[in-house]
């Protein structure tokens, strides 16, 4: 298949002068690019890469791809990361990942939960800040986090995102509506140990064929309704710096993302790690996402509940180091069979001809780092 990787790339940011300094960090390297692209060459596919601009239908009319390999996060608006698919769709080229309308709610992290609360799902009690005087919702107690509503990657997170009492939450909201221009979210802060949970396939499908050769490496994964949801991973903060008091920062996941301890099957009681499955599959299917997603929650140390936090439509995919990456490696998915498998997804969704995959030849870039 001709098969175009579609991507913003770092190296092309628009940069503003009083942008904040994590401004582009959901953006792929060309690392991420390249190893995707070498995946699908292995595989037998005929791919290219174009920048997720402006002049991307023009290029697209050139090559004339049988579908597209989308990880583009978009520069602009409360809607960016659906810009790309709405323009896909107008072309009426198929596209691999979640459409336009669950690519713009689970960008906002407010909407997210509204359809999870609709849908009786757990996530943390919360409010949308537009201005840092609002008066706090009588239902939310300190301490609480505090995080920009449309942004991934860390963005935003600090050490200061936990505040403890009035005085810490109105500056902080100040400096979210002030530095990233769109709303504060302020949830309640979740005391515990954080998951994430990848999953790839598509609700109401067939979920066998996504198993990689030979099988998958362990038997915690779960198959429900079409999709693999992929055994929790715990991500374990404490080797890294004390001054990042044991969050998930844009620091981290920027300068250091090897940094974490990254432990999968995460270390759970067994009905506890099918929890944590089963509500990552129903936070996917709430929002009708497709082809793959990773759902990030936490757990509440003093009561063991699970807490929905975000799910994330378009998870990084570079080949080292990207949450997703890692958590399909421990399950038994090598990185270029994830590229594969997640091609294939969308190809039956579209009911695109899938020819049978040939065994690559060789291993792509990062399968192994």
């Amino acid at each position: 298949m001709r098969v175009a990787v579609l991507a913003n790339l770092k190296r092309n940011a628009p940069h503003q002068p009083d942008e904040p300094p994590d401004a582009w960090a959901e953006l792929d390297s060309e690392e991420t690019v390249e190893g995707i692209a070498r995946a699908l060459e292995a595989w037998g596919h005929t791919p290219a890469i174009f920048e997720g601009n402006l002049d991307l239908p023009e290029v697209l009319r050139r090559f004339r791809p049988d579908i597209c390999f989308n990880i583009c996060e978009g520069y602009w608006g409360d809607s960016r990361e659906a810009h790309v698919p709405a323009m896909l769709e107008m072309m009426r080229i198929p596209y691999t990942g979640s459409r336009v309308l669950a690519l713009a709610i689970s960008l906002d992290k407010a909407m997210t939960k509204r359809v999870w609360v609709a849908e009786g799902l757990p996530t943390p009690p919360f409010q949308v800040f537009r201005r840092p005087d609002e008066p706090l919702d009588p239902r939310l107690s300190f301490p609480l986090f505090v995080k920009p509503n449309r942004e991934g990657s860390g963005m935003g997170i600090s050490a200061k995102s936990v505040v403890t009492n009035e005085a810490e939450l109105r500056e902080q909201v100040a400096y979210i509506l002030r530095t990233y221009r769109q709303e504060a979210l302020v949830e309640t802060f979740i005391d515990g140990p954080e998951l994430t949970v990848g999953l790839i396939g598509n609700v109401d499908g067939e979920a066998g064929w996504l198993r990689p050769p030979g099988g998958w490496a362990t038997e915690e994964g779960l198959d429900i309704e079409g999709v693999h949801v992929f055994p929790p991973m715990m991500v374990d903060l404490s080797p890294c710096p004390p001054d990042q008091r044991g969050l998930y920062t844009s620091y981290i996941k920027s300068e250091m993302p090897l940094g974490p301890r990254y432990l999968c099957p995460a270390p759970l009681d067994p009905r506890l790690r099918q929890e944590a499955q089963r509500l990552a599959f129903e936070a996917f299917r709430a929002i009708g996402a497709c082809d793959l997603s990773r759902v990030d929650m936490r757990i509440d140390a003093a009561t063991g509940r699970i807490y929905l936090l975000e799910i994330n439509t378009l998870p990084g995919l570079n080949p080292r180091y990207s949450d997703m990456v890692l958590n399909a490696r421990a399950d038994g998915m090598a990185y270029d069979v994830l590229i594969a498998r997640i091609l294939e997804a969308a190809c039956r969704r579209y009911g695109l001809p899938i020819a049978e995959a040939v065994e690559p030849a060789r291993i792509p870039l990062g399968t192994t780092g």
